[in-house]
């Protein structure tokens, strides 16, 4: 059961994060203004959307969760054209230099175009009676009484304005101004972790020969030390196979097509190469490159205004690579109705609290992977060296066992904790090899 516990919310963001936020935030008041300052029409990536040209596959634990607070929402997106997916099934994945064994797993995700799964949940958003939607916004600063926030300024096509607020919620991606917004109130900034990735992207979107892929629906080769190479070819709506290559720890990927089919003949297994030279190109190749993974230490903070909240990338942004973002972000939004549920009071300790329990499994997986992948030792902990070293083990293991293929799918599909692979019955299975 839900219950009221104010009159007015506003989002800022209408990304993923952004939607997820603003469908909760219905249940617990009586309006909610969603905030954007791009043109909502979900035709081609938003320029707020820096990746959104590049792969969106969505993790199986992420489609649940916008499942539960969107029914229905799985199946609109297939029937649109979304590919669903089974882990492992129809994932061809290939880590660590080795082929995972296929096994069916019962998690399913679904891969698409950002813009194709931004504009169906939109769509659904859109529905929601206490929803305001607000595009070509920008806003201009907060409105504050005292230590807490009561609203937004906002510019608009009809000129600056003020909108009042029981509650702000950040959800503006990387670009999220709360650290400065905090500061200028008289209040700390959080503490940010950082982890150097410089991760660069080159994606191709093709139309593959049906027959040289037929059962897969996801190809996936990861990087590893030793190799900061990897690619990633995902099946998307329209018939169309997005090809992404990416490189880890400064290794860029050509942007010209004979340099990119000489990169993916490197990388990928060569039918799965040969299939791409013979496939239809579909446009240009697009570029982007990521420098670093960030995340805010909201939760150490012993003062924070009330009135505000952060979520998704404004609160921890990823290495890409990895696919977490989506998923984490329907993870944030998640801990804002379990904090709503109990009321208001304390509602950003405890919110930021619950945040932090979510994200140490994704930050902890991505982030040990990234410093494995750095030249320079001194980056590198213990803990994450023997972590890396027993990765390596099961990635090995993997490719033949594929109980311990499923456990590691399970995982990295953010359905089971890390610590999942170190339960006894794994770990014998992984050091027996």
């Amino acid at each position: 059961m839900t219950r009221r516990v104010g009159e007015h919310a506003i989002v800022l963001g209408a990304g993923i994060s952004g939607l997820l936020a603003a469908r909760v935030l219905t249940d617990f008041y009586d309006q909610v203004t969603l905030i954007e300052r791009d043109v909502l029409n979900g035709d081609k990536p938003r320029k707020g959307v820096p990746q959104g040209f590049h792969g969106h596959a969505l993790l199986p634990r992420g489609l649940q969760i916008m499942e539960e607070l969107y029914p229905g929402l799985t199946e609109g997106m297939i029937a649109g054209g979304a590919v669903p997916y089974e882990m492992i099934v129809h994932v061809r994945m290939i880590m660590g230099g080795f082929e995972f064994a296929r096994i069916p797993t019962g998690e399913s995700g679904v891969s698409a175009t950002r813009p194709f799964l931004e504009s169906h949940i939109l769509r659904r958003a859109r529905e929601l009676d206490r929803l305001v939607i607000a595009d070509r916004s920008q806003v201009t600063g907060l409105l504050t009484e005292e230590n807490r926030v009561v609203g937004v300024g906002v510019a608009g096509e009809d000129g600056p304005r003020e909108l009042r607020a029981d509650l702000v919620v950040d959800a503006m991606g990387r670009g999220g101004r709360t650290p400065a917004w905090l500061e200028a109130m008289g209040f700390d900034r959080p503490q940010e972790e950082t982890v150097k990735v410089e991760v660069a992207y080159a994606t191709w979107y093709l139309r593959l020969p049906e027959a040289e892929v037929a059962g897969d629906r996801m190809i996936i080769v990861g990087t590893y030390p030793g190799r900061l190479k990897g690619a990633a070819l995902c099946a998307v709506e329209g018939d169309r196979w997005l090809v992404t290559l990416g490189g880890s720890a400064g290794v860029r990927p050509p942007a010209d097509p004979e340099g990119f089919l000489a990169w993916l003949d490197e990388v990928a297994p060569a039918d799965v190469a040969a299939a791409v030279r013979r496939g239809e190109p579909l446009g240009e190749i697009g570029v982007a490159r990521i420098p670093t993974s960030v995340r805010r230490r909201y939760e150490r903070l012993d003062r924070f205004p009330e009135g505000l909240l952060v979520t998704g990338d404004a609160v921890c942004n990823f290495n890409p690579v990895y696919g977490q973002g989506m998923t984490v972000g329907a993870l944030d939004a998640l801990a804002l109705r379990d904090s709503l549920r109990d009321g208001t009071r304390d509602l950003a300790g405890r919110y930021f609290a619950a945040v932090a329990r979510a994200l140490d499994s994704a930050w902890q997986m991505s982030t040990g992977a990234d410093l494995a992948l750095r030249e320079a030792k001194d980056q590198r902990t213990v803990a994450s060296r023997v972590l890396n070293a027993y990765l390596s083990r099961l990635q090995r293991v993997a490719a033949r066992d594929s109980r311990v293929a499923v456990a590691f799918s399970r995982v990295s599909g953010l359905i089971d904790p890390p610590s999942a692979l170190v339960r006894p019955a794994v770990m014998w299975r992984i050091l027996r090899g």
